[in-house]
């Protein structure tokens, strides 16, 4: 019984280790497109951005 579990883990073991680097890399894709657009855009367009969303969702003071 003992063996039976420990070939099921090996299995289970070599299954992930196959297939994580390949899940992985549509993750790793879009990250890196990701970050060649945020690059693409100059920071003061990024600041403008960030303080338009942050004056539309900032609470209201009464």
């Amino acid at each position: 019984m003992l063996r039976i579990v420990l070939w099921a883990l090996a299995a289970l073991y070599l299954l992930l280790v196959g297939l994580t680097p390949a899940a992985l890399a549509p993750v790793t894709l879009a990250f890196a497109g990701l970050a060649t657009v945020i690059a693409a855009v100059p920071p003061s367009v990024l600041l403008l951005v960030a303080a338009v969303a942050w004056l539309k969702r900032k609470p209201a003071t009464a």
